[in-house]
């Protein structure tokens, strides 16, 4: 029984191409769903701006635990491979990706290369690819349109300089099915079986499904697709089919697909609400589930709620839930499904607190500066706080910088309503940057605003001590 990779490169398609302008925070939500649900390789773009794109990698590689991280080097730039290395070799399985134009159209009108360079470009990266990662995939583009003997030779300069995998992209998505199939049974043949041969599909023909079946019973191991968009091969429709139709043919997928409909949805979310107003990251929990809560409610009410809308939670996750929940609820007349779901993101799963807060003053207005007294507590000591500041929340931060006795770069702040109405509910998510670069969140939900920075600037600070051992 042969295991098909899915490659995911939801991520990795600019907007031009049907791809998605995701924000720095909803690509590293977007990597932890496709890790969470077994995805095989999560693709991203290639770096083009050295210092915001290393980051981003470096942070995906850090929330990515069991799939592989893969990174296209830049076929022009003189260190693509020093410096994608660099934000990259953090990550469990790290994969540097070869990508080179291999039809003549796009050698010599985009590239411009001569076939000659073309194949001599694809052996040096490949080669200075190998001496720092174990995984290096040759991704020849626009395969589908290129000259066969040029083809070959191009595959055969990437696995002589040590490429471990082969992917042939058919980017006009022109071929049928059954052209594809011979096209790919022949590549199959003309390589290793130590290297993995995979395939990319465009989707002009609405055929790309397809072909990828196509191309797993003529030897693909591995598919890319992507968990949204319409742009190449569908995550869920390919795993559908492997799943009903895989075993006769022998070959499996290792997919969670158990839970890979909520984690598409989520996804689809993420990716298609961008810019519609309504959300920058909404979880795809809505009101539909029937979950209302209130004060009254236990935590067994609680835990079997947050089970109804996709979490099954720890029992000391469950507590931490609970104990979420019984603050906000004591505050509002209900609780719903999309409010729950923001508690379980801010309560559950969190690193121990070495800093927990006790509670806070905080005095402002129109003609005085704003202040905050803040008390917290570590190790059973209780420490406080005061600090001035433009603003309650500046003074608010201000203050944990005092107890903590470290300065830490807000990377980012941002706060939304989770619900509407006077009782509504907000969300704030703080970005921190340690001083080793590394960017670590906190979230905090409250039905005061201020509460709610405070308590996600000390989860933030939480993670950062935890990971440091301080």
């Amino acid at each position: 029984m042969r295991s098909i990779y899915l490659s995911d490169i939801t991520m990795s398609m600019p907007a031009k191409t049907g791809g998605y302008d995701l924000s720095f925070r909803e690509k590293i939500e977007v990597a932890k769903l496709l890790d969470r649900v077994g995805i095989q390789v999560i693709e991203t773009a290639a770096i083009k701006d050295k210092r915001t794109d290393s980051l981003l990698i470096k942070s995906i590689a850090s929330a990515v635990k069991g799939s592989a991280v893969a990174v296209p080097l830049v076929l022009t730039e003189k260190d693509t491979v020093k410096i994608t290395w660099n934000a990259l070799k953090e990550a469990k399985k790290p994969r540097l990706q070869v990508v080179a134009p291999v039809s003549t159209v796009q050698m010599e009108y985009i590239s411009r290369m001569k076939p000659s360079q073309i194949v001599k470009k694809i052996a040096k990266l490949t080669a200075d690819a190998k001496a720092v990662c174990s995984d290096v995939e040759f991704v020849a583009w626009d395969a589908g349109r290129s000259e066969a003997d040029f083809l070959k030779e191009t595959i055969e300069a990437a696995v002589e300089a040590g490429a471990t995998a082969v992917t042939l992209c058919d980017t006009a998505g022109n071929l049928l099915p059954d052209e594809f199939y011979e096209r790919v049974k022949n590549a199959r043949a003309d390589i290793p079986e130590n290297v993995k041969l995979g395939v990319m599909i465009s989707n002009e023909l609405s055929l790309a499904d397809a072909c990828a079946v196509s191309a797993v019973l003529a030897g693909a191991d591995e598919v890319k697709v992507s968990a949204c968009g319409t742009f190449t091969s569908s995550l869920e429709g390919l795993v559908h089919i492997l799943k009903v139709r895989g075993m006769e043919n022998g070959v499996s997928c290792d997919v969670h697909d158990t839970e890979l409909k909520r984690i598409v949805s989520q996804i689809r979310r993420i990716c298609e609400e961008k810019g519609t107003g309504t959300s920058t990251y909404d979880s795809a929990v809505h009101d539909e589930h029937g979950v209302v809560l209130t004060i009254h409610d236990d935590m067994t009410a609680v835990t079997k709620a947050a089970a109804e809308i996709g979490y099954d939670l720890s029992e000391e996750d469950a507590v931490n839930v609970y104990e979420a929940f019984a603050r906000i609820a004591s505050k509002k007349e209900s609780v719903g499904a999309k409010e729950l779901d923001a508690i379980v993101a801010s309560a559950a799963m969190q690193v121990p607190p070495t800093y927990k807060l006790n509670d806070f003053v905080i005095n402002s207005g129109n003609t005085i500066t704003a202040t905050c007294h803040l008390r917290m507590e570590k190790d059973g000591q209780t420490l406080d706080g005061l600090a001035v500041g433009d603003g309650p929340v500046d003074a608010s931060f201000l203050a944990i910088e005092q107890i903590i006795g470290h300065h830490y770069e807000l990377d980012e702040f941002e706060m939304q309503a989770v619900t509407e109405g006077r009782e509504a509910m907000g969300e704030t998510v703080v970005r921190l940057r340690a001083a080793d670069g590394k960017v670590y969140s906190g979230r905090g939900i409250s039905t005061d605003i201020i509460g709610s920075s405070i308590d996600a600037y000390v989860s933030a600070v939480n993670k950062i001590v935890y990971e440091e051992g301080e």
